[in-house]
C-alpha cells in the first residue's frame, strides 16, 4: 500500500516549498518512519536552490517495516543522518563505511532527492538507522545525527587522550557540541573565537580556556595537540600553526567550497597532520549516543514548527548567525 506524505523542498528561487511524495510498497530492508523532529544544519542551506527534499537530522517513530527487517520494530524511536545506503557488497559497505561505497553512496544531496527529514515521513534502510536511548528526548536527538557525529568521530578514530589539549575553533552548531565532548573526554579544552560574545557560554559548555583571536599572540596559548575547526570561515592558519604542538592533528569539520590553503613549512617542521572527516558507521553513532547519555551532553536548541514559515525562519536565523545553536523542527 502506497504512502503519501508531505515534504518541504528547496526551489530555484531559494524559497521553501511544500509538496507531496508517494512511496510505493516498502522494499525488504526498508523502514517507514513518521518524523517527529528534524535538526536544521548548515549543509541544508547549500541546497536551498535545489528541487529536493531538505533535512538530514531526522528523528521519528517506526510505523512499518519491510519483510526482512530485523534490527528495528514498529514503535521504535529512531534517528537517521545524511547517509542512506550503498551497494551492501563492497569492502566499505561491509565495514559500515557506506559513505565510501565503491558504487556510490545514496546520501543527502547526492541521490534519493524525494527523501529527507523535512517531511512528515521518511523511508530509510534499517542498516542506517540509530535506535535512540530513552534518556535522549526526541527534541534534542536530531542534532546528534549530523553535527554530533561530525565532532565526535575524531575522538574515536584519532587516539585523542584525556591528557591532550584539544582546541575548538568556533562556537556554533558544531563547536558547542565539540566543547562538551572534549570536556567529557577529560581533555583540556581551549576555545578560539573572533569575539568575546560567546565566552561565558563556552565556559558553561566546559571550556578550560577561551581566547579572542583578534590580536591574539600565540605565545599566550597552551600548545594544542588536536584542533577541531568548526567554523565555516577560513581560519588564520598562520596563527594556528604557531599554537599547535609538534605532531599535532588538525580536523577541518565543516562543508566548504574552494581549496584548503595551508602554510607548508610549519606543517613540515612541526610534523602536523590534517585529517578529513565526513562519515560515521552505525556502530560509531551508537557509541556516541551512549557517551551522550553517560555524560549528559545536550545541544542548545531553538524550536520551530515543521512548516514553510517555521523552516524559513530557522534558515533566516541560521544565515544571520543568530541561532543558538541548532535549529530543531517539530512536526
Amino acid at each position: 500500500m502506497a504512502t503519501i506524505f508531505t515534504v518541504f523542498k528547496g526551489s530555484s528561487t531559494g524559497k521553501i516549498t511544500e509538496g507531496q511524495t508517494t512511496v510505493p510498497t516498502l522494499q525488504s530492508n526498508d523502514v517507514l518512519i513518521e518524523n517527529t523532529h528534524s535538526g536544521v544544519c548548515g549543509t541544508d542551506a547549500h541546497y536551498l536552490h535545489t528541487d529536493m527534499v531538505l533535512g538530514h537530522e531526522g528523528v521519528g517513530i517506526v510505523k512499518a517495516v519491510g519483510s526482512k527487517v530485523s534490527l528495528v520494530k514498529v514503535g521504535d524511536r529512531v534517528g537517521f543522518g545524511y547517509v542512506k545506503g550503498g551497494c551492501a557488497e563492497c569492502q566499505y559497505c561491509l565495514a559500515g563505511h557506506t559513505w565510501h561505497c565503491v558504487k556510490g553512496a545514496h546520501a543527502f544531496g547526492i541521490s534519493n532527492f524525494d527523501q529527507g527529514s523535512f517531511a512528515t515521513h521518511s523511508v530509510w534502510p534499517e542498516t542506517r538507522l540509530a535506535i535512540l536511548p530513552d534518556e535522549i528526548p526526541s527534541v534534542y536527538a536530531g542534532p546528534f545525527m549530523c553535527a554530533g557525529q561530525t565532532v565526535f568521530i575524531p575522538f574515536l578514530r584519532q587516539g585523542i587522550k584525556p591528557s591532550d589539549c584539544v582546541g575548538i575553533v568556533g562556537i556554533g552548531g558544531l563547536g558547542h557540541l565539540a566543547i562538551q565532548f572534549a570536556a567529557a573526554w577529560g581533555c583540556t579544552v581551549v576555545v578560539f573565537s573572533s569575539s568575546d560574545n560567546k565566552k561565558q557560554e563556552a565556559m558553561g559548555f566546559g571550556a578550560t580556556k577561551f581566547y579572542n583571536t583578534t590580536g591574539l599572540s600565540a605565545a599566550d596559548v597552551p600548545k594544542i595537540n588536536h584542533l577541531l575547526v568548526t567554523t565555516s570561515a577560513t581560519p588564520d592558519w598562520q596563527l594556528y600553526t604557531k599554537v599547535m604542538a609538534p605532531f599535532g592533528h588538525i580536523y577541518p569539520l565543516t562543508i566548504s567550497e574552494g581549496s584548503l590553503e595551508f602554510p607548508y613549512m610549519p606543517m613540515i617542521i612541526k610534523e602536523l597532520s590534517i585529517h578529513g572527516s565526513c562519515s560515521s558507521t552505525p556502530d560509531e553513532v551508537q557509541t556516541m549516543l551512549q557517551f551522550v547519555v553517560k555524560h549528559g551532553i545536550k545541544p542548545s536548541i531553538e524550536r520551530f514548527p515543521m512548516t514553510v514559515e517555521g523552516i524559513t525562519n530557522a534558515f533566516e536565523r541560521l544565515e544571520r548567525g543568530k541561532l543558538r545553536y541548532r535549529g530543531v523542527l517539530e512536526a
